[in-house]
């Protein structure tokens, strides 16, 4: 198996509080129906979401999570690309990082994230999902060259460019590298575009554990600045009360 293609979840981060477990499990519920015995082998980690119970992340949670990592990457779950069948890519941006899966009849194929550059930060929220369907366009481009497919996403990125009363060069060359492919793009609300968001979601938090100490609450600060939770939590931080 091409370790590039399962990277994205083989090096998942450990939960370390309810969202992040949340946005897990989001991923691996999608597959469940291809995981033999997923209710029994997950039932540690969905107790932790249950009402007044306390966080304790003890070790059958981390072989629970491993074992549902390690479901995800192999078969039945995981399939080899099939050229005769249609291939959908979903996709998703947030603020900070974008997600994506390649899938057919269900199966995924690869998946991959990454955090967004500075310049890419800046973007338009239109403009962070085309640059989200513009990557992984040119990351699978050797599997959808020639090849009618589907590609999802949770943002209404159908009518971009014919809402441009002007391209700009960055534009321009977007329009020019679609038109090398033949594909429609449909609409998937947030909740049911779970995989693509969940990568997403993972790739900010990568970028979190990977800043150097002296970097991490501005990071944080700027990512969770409108969440009042994270705003008490650090301010606990500052004052040494962790």
């Amino acid at each position: 198996m091409d370790s590039d293609k399962v990277e994205a979840i083989r090096d998942w981060e450990v939960p370390t509080k309810v969202p992040e477990l949340r946005s897990f499990l989001g991923l691996a519920n999608y597959y469940r129906r291809f995981i033999l015995g997923y209710s029994d082998i997950a039932a540690p980690l969905t107790d932790l979401l249950k009402k007044n119970h306390a966080w304790e992340w003890n070790s059958s949670c981390q072989g629970a999570f491993e074992n549902l990592k390690a479901a995800i990457i192999k078969e039945p779950v995981l399939a080899l690309p099939d050229f005769t069948k249609l291939f959908e890519v979903q996709t998703d941006a947030s603020d900070f990082a974008i997600g994506g899966v390649l899938m057919q009849e269900g199966h995924p194929i690869t998946f991959e994230s990454r955090k967004l550059n500075d310049a890419e930060r800046r973007y338009t929220v239109h403009e962070k999902e085309m640059t989200t369907i513009v990557h992984y366009l040119r990351t699978w481009r050797h599997y959808l060259l020639g090849a009618y497919f589907i590609v999802k996403t949770d943002n209404v990125a159908t009518s971009y460019f014919q809402s441009q009363k002007k391209l700009s060069p960055k534009q321009a060359r977007w329009q020019d590298f679609l038109a090398e492919f033949d594909y429609s793009l449909e609409y998937k609300p947030g909740k049911a575009n779970v995989v693509a968001d969940a990568l997403s979601r993972k790739a900010v938090l990568a970028a979190l554990l990977s800043t150097t100490s002296c970097g991490v609450l501005d990071t944080i600060k700027e990512g969770m600045e409108h969440d009042p939770v994270a705003k008490q939590l650090l301010d606990l931080a500052r004052k040494g009360k962790t």
